[in-house]
């Protein structure tokens, strides 16, 4: 697999991966991220920082590199479970340590592998 191809698979997962990750909904309540105004954070708040950006972007190349490994050594089949369950160990290792509401925590969830299926259908078009 040259260097090239890599970059060119690992590319659009980097931008997937910060475009959803973006997404996260985000509230006082069950967030340690809160307006230092004490203003009130009601829906979905983008985070673009460049610590995101770069911790994405080290995300997708991981998983580009496994998925580089899937596709060329064990086979193009079965790629969506592959990427489903990782998706859900990504779910698992993130939910939370206090008790928060179970709408909050499903939707992280589902946000979570949603990601990563998604990242594996872009990853078994370019490395496929």
């Amino acid at each position: 697999m040259s260097l090239g191809r890599l970059v060119l698979a690992w590319l659009p997962v980097a931008v997937e991966f910060t475009i959803v990750g973006g997404m996260g909904l985000r509230s006082p309540a069950f967030d340690s991220v809160a307006p230092a105004d004490g203003a009130k954070v009601i829906g979905r708040v983008w985070t673009f920082t460049q610590g995101d950006v770069l911790w994405r972007s080290l995300e997708a190349a991981v998983v580009t590199l496994l998925a580089s490994l899937w596709f060329d050594s064990l086979g193009h089949g079965g790629w969506w479970l592959l990427f489903l369950l990782l998706g859900l160990i990504v779910a698992l290792a993130h939910l939370p340590q206090r008790a928060w509401q179970r709408r909050e925590v499903m939707a992280r969830t589902i946000r979570d592998v949603l990601r990563y299926v998604v990242a594996g259908a872009i990853l078994a078009w370019r490395l496929g």
